[in-house]
C-alpha cells in the first residue's frame, strides 16, 4: 500500500517536524513527509529536513501582498508534491477559510493544551495562573474556528509544584513529540476517521487504547 505523503509547515526550528522525520525513517511507517513547507526562509527546520533528505522549500509571506496570494503560492507546492495531509508544526500564520477548506479533512494541527480548554496562546502561563493540575496536548484536524475541530489524541502531563511556564512547555512538548507520530499512524492506516466533529479510532488497532493519553515522566 502506498504511504500517505504529507506536506510539513513549519514557521521555525522544527522539533515536531523532527519527530514526524524520525517516524517516517522506519520503512514500515505509513507516511512520508513529501516536502517541508516555511513561511520563514530562515527557519530551522528547513535544515532539519534536507538533512533527513526531504525536499524543503520557502514561500515566504512577506513577498505576498494577501495571505490568499500567499495561500494559494503554498497550496500550489504542496499539490506539485502529491501531498494528501498537511501536517501543521508551529506554523505561525493564521490560515483562511478558503485554505481550510480546500484541505478539509487533509489538515491538523498539534496544540499545547487538553483542548477545549487553554486555546491560543501563552498556554501555560494560564494554565499555571488557573491552577490546572493536569495539562497536556492535543492533535486535532484544522476547522475555521482557532484551536477547533476533531480530535485525533492527546496526551496528558501533570502539573508539578514549582512549575514555571518553561518547565511545563518542556514536558509539553515531550510528550507533543511521542503523540503527533501517533495520530499521524492512524490517520494514514486508517484506524482514525471523521465522523461529523467527531474522531472515531478503530478500537482493533494495537495499542489504541495506550495511546490517547500518554503521561510524561
Amino acid at each position: 500500500m502506498a504511504r500517505l505523503k504529507l506536506g510539513v509547515l513549519i514557521s521555525g526550528g522544527g522539533t515536531n517536524l523532527q519527530a514526524l522525520l524520525d517516524a517516517a525513517a522506519d520503512q514500515d511507517c505509513a507516511y512520508e513527509i513529501g516536502i517541508v513547507l516555511s513561511n520563514n526562509p530562515d527557519a530551522g527546520g528547513l535544515q532539519r529536513a534536507r538533512d533527513a533528505g526531504v525536499p524543503a522549500h520557502a514561500v515566504n509571506h512577506r513577498d505576498y501582498e494577501t495571505r490568499e496570494e500567499f495561500e494559494v503560492a503554498m497550496t500550489a507546492v504542496l499539490e506539485d508534491a502529491g501531498v494528501g495531509l498537511i501536517c501543521l508544526a508551529g506554523f505561525m500564520r493564521l490560515l483562511t477559510r478558503e485554505f481550510v477548506d480546500r484541505w478539509h479533512n487533509r489538515l491538523i494541527n498539534i496544540h499545547p493544551s487538553l483542548l477545549p480548554a487553554f486555546k491560543g496562546l501563552h498556554v501555560h502561563e494560564r494554565v499555571l495562573e488557573t491552577g490546572a493540575r493536569i495539562t497536556g496536548c492535543t492533535v486535532h484536524y484544522v476547522r475555521h474556528a482557532m484551536d477547533a475541530g476533531p480530535i485525533i489524541i492527546q496526551g496528558a502531563v501533570p502539573v508539578l509544584p514549582g512549575d514555571t511556564p518553561d518547565d511545563l512547555a518542556g514536558r509539553v512538548l515531550n510528550v507533543e513529540h511521542q503523540i503527533y507520530p501517533m495520530a499521524v499512524k492512524l490517520i494514514a492506516d486508517g484506524s482514525a476517521r471523521v465522523t461529523g466533529d467527531t474522531v472515531i479510532l478503530d478500537t482493533d488497532s494495537a495499542g489504541t487504547d495506550q495511546l490517547i493519553s500518554p503521561v510524561a515522566d
